[in-house]
C-alpha cells in the first residue's frame, strides 16, 4: 500500500474519531442539561445508525518498471560480399585411339649343345676257362676206341663245344663239325665230360663265372 492510501485511511478514521467524541460530549450534555428521554434515544439510534463506511482500497500500482543498464548495442556484423561464382568452361575431351599393341617378335634361341656322351666303360677283361690237363686230345687213349667202330673202320676229326661251369668241370658238350661217325661224337663227348678239367672263367672283377671252350678230337685207326 502507497503512502497516500495510508494517510487518506488515517484522515478518514480521525473523522470518525472526532465524530464519536463530539456524539459523547452531546450525549454527556444532554444528560447534564436534563433533555428528555426521546432526545437521548433518538441520539442514541442515531449513534446506532451511524456507520462508518471505509473506503475500498485503492488498486495496487502496477510494479515499476525493471531498469534496463544502458549497454552499448552489439556491433552489427557486416555480411561478406556474396561469392561471384565465375562459370567453368570444360575443356572438350580429345579422345585419343589406343596405340595398336607392340608386335613381339619370338626370338629363337638355339638349344644348347647336348652335354658329351660318357667315356664307354673299360672292357671287361675276361678269363677265359682253360684246361688243366692241357690239350684235351691227350684224355683220349686207344683203349676208348669203341669196337664197332673199328669193324666198320670209321675214323675222322669230331669239333666240339664245352660249356664250362664255376668249378670248372663240363656242364655241356655239343657237336659243332661231324666225324661222319655217330658213334666216334657221341664217345668224344662222354669222354670229354667225365676227363676234362678247367680252371674256371673269371670277370673282370675276378669273381668265378661260366664259360665255354672248343676243341678238336681225332679218330684214328692204327
Amino acid at each position: 500500500m502507497s503512502y497516500a492510501n495510508r494517510k487518506q485511511m488515517s484522515s478518514n478514521r480521525t473523522a470518525a474519531i472526532i465524530i464519536v467524541a463530539l456524539l459523547h460530549v452531546a450525549l454527556g450534555y444532554a444528560l447534564v442539561t436534563g433533555l428528555a428521554y426521546n432526545v437521548i434515544k433518538k441520539a442514541a439510534e442515531d449513534l446506532k445508525t451511524f456507520d462508518v463506511e471505509e473506503e475500498p482500497p485503492p488498486p495496487e500500482e502496477p510494479p515499476p518498471p525493471e531498469e534496463i543498464p544502458d549497454t552499448p548495442p552489439p556491433p552489427q556484423v557486416a555480411a561478406p560480399p556474396p561469392l561471384v561464382r565465375t562459370p567453368v568452361v570444360q575443356s572438350p575431351v580429345v579422345s585419343t585411339p589406343n596405340p595398336p599393341p607392340p608386335v613381339v617378335t619370338p626370338v629363337y634361341r638355339p638349344a644348347p649343345p647336348a652335354p658329351p656322351a660318357p667315356p664307354p666303360p673299360p672292357p671287361v677283361r675276361r678269363v677265359e676257362p682253360k684246361s688243366v690237363v692241357g690239350s684235351l686230345q691227350g684224355l683220349i687213349r686207344d683203349s676208348d676206341y669203341p669196337d664197332s667202330a673199328i669193324q666198320r673202320e670209321e675214323q675222322g676229326t669230331v669239333s666240339v663245344s664245352l660249356s664250362i661251369g664255376t668249378t670248372g668241370r663240363v656242364t655241356g658238350c655239343s657237336v659243332t663239325s661231324s666225324s661222319g661217325s655217330r658213334t666216334l661224337d657221341n664217345t668224344t663227348c662222354r669222354i670229354l665230360s667225365s676227363r676234362a678239367k678247367f680252371t674256371p672263367a673269371t670277370d673282370s672283377n675276378g669273381n668265378p663265372t661260366t664259360g665255354s671252350i672248343s676243341s678238336r678230337i681225332t679218330w684214328r685207326l692204327q
